[in-house]
């Protein structure tokens, strides 16, 4: 199939791309085929974030969204920023003490899937053709080396790698340009870093995951718009991080919590982490008496400014996270990422105009990139997640405060962490072991039930999507080097090591609940996991988280 252009990944960077195009190409009078692939079931099925958003890109791309109906959620009323001391003790910061990315004045609390399946709908009255639960798995390319487009995997393949009955192969959609739109550690991203080099400029990426939950709570202790974030316990000094909890409208409450994946301590669990930080008294207030809803999990590329590749290459662009667009002093990556699609699709309106056949190494990008309001922020918040890797939480924060406030993050230096997330993990041996508690059922959880309220399905006669390099570095380096922290730092419960009768071990890849967080790919200290996709509409199957 021919497009002018392939939108890969139905997610902020990739409809705000694909409306722009449209709404550019209705000014100019051109007529656009343009195409967008959504490897889950539907759109907003796979689209994750806490959210606190920022609508300075959606006024730009929509400015009459209000009129046209769009409820984002609630309007923030409140911040209440926390340094957890212990399990029991808070400080509340003052606000005049706090870097300004931090406040939330005119911001939204929202379901990110519910804004892009509301973007879609503007999309395809438009013109745009979506396809969800086609998973995009193989870069094209023409025979000059320049992309040409993307192809969907087969569907029907067993365990065996043999054509089932059900067998239906992929389709090649080819483009002028194709858009690499995935979010965080996007697969065909991180092969198109690799062929062009695009990060040979640029800090090695850095991550977090973001571990989620949705609960129905008493309405009588519902705050519509309040915004709770927290530093501290429980991950204190075993690694960076934060935690949040948001007042959602219909008397929901979000809550979650970021790890950072630069942790040493191969015993430390993201997961079990979060479920012991809801029984503080600050969460566990909200949650008592509530009911837990959904459960989900992602990566966060937070490397920010300093990190970003070149975006550009023969035939295509990589935007929003899958370039790692998100700025984290704002812990905020949406906006960015929908300012990255814009951009890059009124580049695309300019290049069209002038009668371009495709192709091309859009330079014309960068210019229009670096002229933006995107970069502007970037830079000025360039130094946050550097100065907390360098010098920890406390020192790293009142670095922040001052390059924030005082200088409006245009202090006159630039730190850099040159050291990959996966690099940090030190051998079990040099670490203390953590002792979690048992969950309660009522607060707390095990991996497996919050897992069934992902709505994570799998055909399981497929081929394993989580490919190890090495099949032999699980039991053999892994395991007695670092205690498999796979089994740890993965929040679904796919990864185990599983005693037999004989006592002999052996390394289990639970792929049927993987919830697509990409968190393998990322911290396995022998990079020994690649994760690439499953047949399409496998994965979770969020509501509207």
């Amino acid at each position: 199939m021919e497009f002018d252009v392939v939108i890969v990944g139905a997610g902020p960077a990739g409809l705000s791309a694909a409306c722009r195009l449209m709404q550019q190409a209705q000014a100019n009078e051109q007529e656009l085929m343009v195409c967008v692939v959504e490897k889950g079931s539907e759109v907003g099925a796979h689209i994750l974030s806490g959210a606190v958003f920022e609508p300075r890109a959606l006024d730009e791309l929509f400015p009459d969204w209000k009129d046209q109906g769009l409820t984002l959620g609630e309007p923030v009323t409140g911040d209440e920023i926390y340094l957890f001391k212990d399990e029991q003790k808070a400080q509340l910061m003052p606000n005049s003490f706090v870097p300004k990315t931090m406040h939330n004045e005119g911001n939204y609390v929202i379901s990110l899937g519910n804004l892009c399946r509301w973007l879609a709908e503007q999309a395809e009255s438009m013109g745009v053709e979506i396809f969800p639960g086609f998973a995009a798995a193989e870069v094209l390319y023409n025979e000059d080396g320049s992309v040409k487009g993307v192809a969907t995997g087969d569907m029907g393949v067993g365990e065996d790698g043999e054509p089932k009955d059900s067998y239906m192969p992929g389709m090649e959609l080819h483009a002028k340009y194709t858009l690499f739109t995935e979010g965080c550690r996007g697969h065909l991203g991180k092969e198109l870093l690799s062929k062009f080099e695009l990060d040979k400029d640029s800090d090695p990426q850095h991550y977090g995951i973001g571990i989620k939950e949705l609960w129905d709570i008493d309405p009588a202790k519902h705050k519509p718009g309040l915004v709770i974030h927290g530093a501290g316990w429980p991950l204190g000094k075993n690694a960076p991080g934060g935690s949040f909890l948001y007042h959602a409208e219909n008397n929901q409450v979000v809550l979650g919590l970021i790890t950072d994946l630069s942790y040493s301590n191969p015993h430390l669990s993201p997961f079990d982490e979060m479920q012991r930080m809801k029984h503080h008294p600050v969460f566990k207030q909200y949650l008592e008496g509530g009911k837990r809803v959904s459960y989900g999990a992602r990566a966060i590329a937070k490397g920010g400014f300093n990190s970003l590749p070149k975006m550009t290459f023969p035939g295509g662009l990589l935007l929003g996270c899958d370039a790692g667009t998100l700025n984290f002093a704002k812990i905020k990556g949406s906006h960015t990422a929908m300012k990255s699609g814009m951009i890059a699709a009124d580049t695309l309106s300019e290049v069209f105009k002038a009668g371009n056949e495709g192709g091309d190494d859009l330079s014309k990008f960068t210019d229009n990139l670096k002229d933006s309001w995107l970069y502007d922020e970037l830079y000025r918040s360039r130094n946050f997640g550097p100065a907390m890797h360098k010098f920890g939480m406390t020192l790293g924060g009142a670095f922040n405060y001052i390059d924030q406030n005082w200088f409006g993050g245009k202090i006159p230096v630039t730190l850099h962490d040159t050291n990959p997330d996966y690099a940090q993990m030190k051998p079990a041996s040099e670490c203390p072991k953590i002792d979690y508690p048992k969950p309660d059922g009522e607060i707390s959880f095990d991996k497996l039930s919050s897992v069934f309220l992902s709505n994570t399905n799998h055909e399981e006669d497929q081929p394993c999507h989580l490919k190890l390099k090495d099949v032999s570095i699980p039991l053999e380096r892994n395991l007695p080097m670092f205690d498999e922290p796979a089994q740890r730092y993965c929040p679904a419960g796919v990864y185990e090591v599983v005693v037999e009768d004989d006592g002999s071990k052996r390394f289990q890849i639970n792929s049927q609940n993987c919830v697509h967080c990409k968190t393998c790919d990322i911290k396995d200290p022998s990079q020994n996991i690649t994760w690439v996709v499953p047949e399409g509409a496998g994965g979770p199957n969020y509501p509207n988280m």
